[in-house]
């Protein structure tokens, strides 16, 4: 079949192959999205007399079909087709005749794969957000579970004052509700619908936009077309930047784990089944699930850069260039999901060894406190500081789970405030369940197969023999 862009030329074999890039297998994974938004496409166009209403619901029919084939593993996207939106029209073609040249009627590649890339995005940032919001929940029920469990508090990794296992959980789940609301911000930018920018400068059709925007469940429309195709690659880079803060923080994690459960600490004993051993050494048990996360943490930053630096000089409208801003943006997005559920797996199993943390104490990690006892007494802040540092080696180990319990105040060791972490954990996973249910209306909405007595028919005096 031919390209959409055919001319009656032939292309070169090097230049076609170079060109398609891995579009052929990346574009797999945007097959539904490029059905759905054909069909609302195609219904708008029926809307405004472009195409009639049996024409819109042979196209609908010949879609679901298309995606059937492709969920069965009977769809195909050639080289030859370069890419999703050329092979799905092809195969409309195929089953309809001239009606399946009419599908891509006021839009262009460029919006069509914009749409595909955010409908896709849209999907996968819910199913991160998701896994996010179940480790901060197992982190939460870790520290929990830990709260007065005494362990050294450290800065500059040196011995500093008395903390806690909860303390040390609740940190990465609170900063993981920060990461959040990155998510939450760039799922919104992303959730606005480009479709009939066409190649950035609209078409002379009335096409309504709005429609289009409503029917594939988007917030709205992006209003300016130039800004349309111009915003692809920025939007993949807010994406990937809210991404990298979440592996950001789950490198971080791993490797406060992967130093605290060494030998010489052995604050935690890692699961023996999410741990390998060594081809040659018996005894070793390897953290490796752990030090991955912190190398995948490394791509997702890498695939921001190469995002940033892809689309940081390009003129207005459409350049190739973004056809690259495509593989970076999956890959991240899975990168994170996978790292995310790897973690919380880790935590399921993770065992706490209290009698080695509780040992871990020596005096000094308590010169702070006696220091404030003495300020409680009157002492000028400064007066204890330096009179506790003339006599540190006159300081004995106090009483760890003590020490823990005075910390009362806001977000202490004392009072975690766990339960207003639990509430707001709540509150996202109905937001995101109330979303999820909203887009599975939307699609199947769009998927309804006609019940009219006669629609079976799919326009076959349009098919070609």
């Amino acid at each position: 079949m031919a390209k959409l862009w055919d001319r009656g030329t032939d292309l070169n074999t090097e230049i076609e192959r170079f060109t398609v890039g891995e579009d052929t297998l990346l574009d797999r994974a945007l097959i539904e999205a490029d059905v759905l938004g054909s069909i609302a496409h195609a219904e708008m166009l029926s809307g405004i007399g472009v195409l009639t209403k049996e024409e819109f619901r042979s196209l609908r029919e010949a879609l679901l079909e298309i995606l059937q084939e492709s969920q069965s593993g009977d769809f195909e996207i050639k080289r030859e087709d370069e890419d999703v939106h050329t092979a799905v029209e092809n195969a409309l073609t195929r089953k309809l005749g001239d009606l399946g040249k009419k599908i891509h009627a006021a839009r262009s590649r460029n919006d069509q794969v914009l749409v595909d890339t955010r409908i896709y995005t849209r999907a996968r940032l819910l199913s991160v957000e998701t896994e996010l919001l179940k480790l901060a929940e197992t982190l939460t029920d870790f520290a929990d579970r830990h709260k007065e469990v005494p362990m050294p508090g450290r800065t500059h990794t040196q011995r500093a004052m008395p903390s806690s296992v909860g303390l040390w959980a609740g940190a990465f789940s609170e900063s993981l509700l920060d990461d959040l609301e990155l998510l939450k911000t760039v799922y919104h930018l992303n959730n606005q619908c480009p479709l009939g920018s066409a190649a950035s400068y609209g078409v002379p059709l009335p096409i309504d936009r709005q429609r289009t925007s409503d029917l594939l469940g988007f917030d709205r429309v992006q209003n300016n077309v130039l800004y349309a195709n111009n915003s692809r690659g920025k939007i993949e880079a807010m994406v990937l930047f809210a991404l990298s803060q979440v592996t950001e923080d789950l490198s971080k994690l791993s490797n406060d784990l992967i130093l605290f459960s060494v030998p010489e600490f052995g604050y935690f004993t890692l699961p023996e089944e999410h741990s390998s051993g060594s081809s040659i050494m018996p005894q070793k048990r390897n953290p490796d699930p752990l030090e991955l996360v912190r190398a995948k943490s490394a791509g997702v930053v890498s695939r921001l850069l190469r995002m940033i630096m892809i689309v940081r000089n390009l003129p207005s409208g459409y350049n190739r260039d973004f056809q690259d801003t495509k593989k970076p943006l999956m890959e991240a997005l899975g990168t994170t999901e996978s790292c995310l559920k790897v973690v919380r797996l880790i935590f399921t199993r993770l065992r706490v060894n209290q009698d080695v943390l509780v040992k871990s104490f020596t005096p000094e990690l308590f010169a702070a406190d006696e220091a404030l006892r003495l300020v409680a007494e009157g002492t000028p802040f400064r007066d204890a500081y330096r009179d506790v540092a003339k006599r540190l080696d006159e300081l004995k180990t106090g009483d760890p789970a003590a020490s823990i319990r005075k910390r009362t105040h806001l977000g202490a060791t004392g009072n975690l405030g766990l339960d207003h972490v639990r509430t707001r954990i709540e509150s996202e996973i109905r937001r995101i369940e109330g979303e999820g249910d909203r887009l599975t209306k939307v699609r199947e909405r769009l998927m309804k197969r006609e019940r009219e007595r006669g629609s079976g028919a799919r326009g076959q005096g349009n098919r070609k023999a």
